[in-house]
């Protein structure tokens, strides 16, 4: 019946330093669309993307906890996990664990953790052959 995430909703206190970390660091793109009741913010990837809420500013329906620092999120980098660790030291990322050989969804991965702005752990991996 499922076949793929489309977008999560992502909630942050600190908006300026969400859209650094994902965009700058990450490499994300930014995206700003106007709808009638609010300017949306989003990050896209991929096929997917981010909605970013600011936390007290939600959009309805939201989740019913929506709070900053309450995600727990695994991305696959497109490029080697060695590029992704030197990166994140260039921006002073502190990296938490890693890398450690974790499951992912399609098998094993080799990972990385870190936290965002708002302290979500932020996984990001590569498939290990």
């Amino acid at each position: 019946m499922i076949d793929h995430v489309d977008h999560i909703v992502i909630t942050t206190r600190d908006l300026e330093g969400c859209l650094h970390f994902y965009c700058d660091v990450l490499g994300m793109k930014l995206e700003k669309y106007q709808l009638p009741d609010a300017l949306r913010i989003a990050l896209k990837f991929g096929n997917q993307k981010i909605n970013v809420h600011e936390w007290g500013k939600e959009f309805v329906p939201r989740a019913h906890v929506a709070a900053p620092g309450t995600l727990d999120i695994c991305f696959i980098a497109s490029v080697p996990l060695e590029e992704v660790v030197a990166k994140l030291k260039a921006a002073g990322i502190p990296i938490l664990e890693g890398p450690v050989i974790k499951t992912g969804a399609t098998g094993k991965i080799l990972s990385v953790y870190m936290r965002d702005p708002d302290l979500n752990l932020v996984e990001i991996s590569v498939p290990v052959q």
